[in-house]
């Protein structure tokens, strides 16, 4: 058992049912691999591998082009970078073929194990094989008491962020990417969204 659930074989995960005119299917040790794709209005189809895991994890390879490189995508990532307009609707944007038609990933079979591990919550953060797939994370400065977003894209980014987590005295000024939330009169947080903490009465302090 793995992240609470039962680790099957690609052949087990679904039904012959599920799988019926299902375009690119493989069948791997714990995953079942289909063709996937995402369609913009400016730059067309991009089409790609999509990898359903038993513990719940989706996993893309995009063949948008030849020489294309990118691969173990999330599903969030690869309809960004399929230049979809309306992203951040990754189940209804991805779609799989289905009997020759495109048909939304979410209205197939194949995100139950995805729905199940987010229900349970287990693992939806990691990606196949224990990876961390990293979010944004938070420091509050000592000063005004704002929590400033650290973006945790690449090691840098990371490393960034560990060294002012560790920094007890750690403030808005410490901030090295962008002079403009420096200030902790910023009503912005680092990556400049709104910083909640606007709407409460919180003393301001101009940092160094």
């Amino acid at each position: 058992m793995e992240n609470g659930i039962d680790k099957e074989s690609g052949s087990m995960l679904f039904s012959e049912e599920e799988l019926i005119e299902v375009s690119g299917l493989k069948k791997g040790g714990d995953f079942v691999e289909v063709t996937c794709g995402c369609t913009s209005h400016r730059y067309g189809d991009a089409v790609g591998k999509l990898r359903v895991f038993s513990n719940g994890h989706l996993e893309i390879t995009c063949e948008c082009t030849p020489g294309c490189n990118e691969d173990k995508l999330t599903p969030a990532a690869f309809e960004k970078h399929s230049g979809r307009e309306t992203a951040r609707k990754w189940k209804n944007n991805v779609w799989l073929i289905v009997k020759g038609e495109k048909v939304p990933l979410s209205k197939t079979a194949f995100l139950k194990y995805y729905n199940q591990a987010s229900k349970n919550g287990n693992g939806i953060h990691k990606a196949h094989g224990g990876r961390v797939c990293h979010r944004d994370e938070f420091v509050r400065c000592n000063r005004c008491k704002k929590e400033r977003r650290f973006r945790l894209r690449t090691k840098e980014e990371c490393r960034i962020h560990h060294d002012a987590l560790a920094d007890v005295n750690w403030k808005c000024s410490d901030i090295l990417y962008d002079r403009h939330f420096r200030r902790c009169s910023s009503i912005y947080d680092y990556l400049g969204g709104m910083d909640m903490n606007m709407f409460f009465d919180i003393p301001e302090y101009v940092s160094d």
